[in-house]
């Protein structure tokens, strides 16, 4: 028997081209875990720097709170200061010298003659005012014996002497109190230790004594004298600490 073929419809569905697989999914699910990864490394960076932060403030209130000023160190950092200050002192000259106002030696002279320190000699020429003064050989070898003596001679033949009488001395520090990092006050103790010399210029001896009420006012005044036997001054001061780590009198 004859094969029969049947006739195609026109209406047959034509091959229909297939589209690839879509890899859409796959890129969001890679795209979303990185976002879950990084999500999950942002509270790791964020913990990382406030460890860092905290880090930073507990050192700096650890190295403050190491950072402060010590009793030994107070003590070399005061006792520098009160060397610094001038020390009191006496000033005169021998040779010929001219008198005060009222015609005599000024008090300094009159001190330092009933010390047994120089002599003084009146003018014998009439009309003049002129005043010898010369050193006498125990005041020689008292001045010998005192440390920062200093001399100097003038033009006019005259030489001019500057002689301490008493040196400041730290007895104690008592406190110290931080006020802030690199800034502490110090409360301490110190006193006047007078020389040979400054015993003879101490306000209560026997010497200063010897002067009228008026004169001793004007011999602690200008001329050195002072009470060097009194007992021993409080004091405080506030010490701030420089970049080379040397505490030294606090100025705004």
């Amino acid at each position: 028997m004859p094969t029969v073929i049947e006739p195609k419809s026109e209406q047959e569905s034509k091959p229909q081209l297939v589209p690839p697989p879509s890899n859409e999914p796959e890129l969001f699910a890679a795209e979303i875990a990185m976002e879950k990864k990084g999500l999950n490394l942002f509270p790791v960076f964020l913990i990382l720097a406030l460890v860092v932060v905290l880090g930073g403030f507990i050192f700096y209130f650890v190295r403050s709170a190491t950072e402060v000023l010590t009793v030994p160190v107070a003590t070399t950092a005061i006792g520098d200061i009160l060397k610094a200050q001038p020390p009191p002192a006496v000033h005169f000259s021998t040779g010929t010298v001219d008198p005060s106002i009222g015609g005599g030696p000024e008090l300094n002279y009159k001190l330092l003659e009933k010390a047994g320190v120089i002599a003084i000699t009146a003018p014998k020429a009439k009309g003049s005012y002129s005043l010898t003064v010369n050193m006498t050989g125990p005041g020689e070898t008292l001045l010998n014996s005192i440390d920062g003596v200093t001399k100097a001679k003038n033009s006019g033949g005259t030489t001019t002497y500057t002689v301490p009488l008493a040196v400041r001395h730290l007895v104690s520090v008592d406190k110290v109190t931080m006020v802030k990092p690199h800034l502490a006050q110090v409360a301490y103790t110190w006193r006047l230790v007078p020389n040979r010399l400054g015993q003879d210029f101490d306000a209560s001896g026997s010497l200063v004594q010897g002067f009228s009420s008026w004169e001793r006012t004007n011999l602690i005044r200008s001329y050195g004298v002072d009470f060097y036997g009194a007992g021993p001054t409080k004091a405080s001061i506030v010490l701030m600490e420089s970049d080379n780590g040397v505490w030294k009198p606090y100025t705004e």
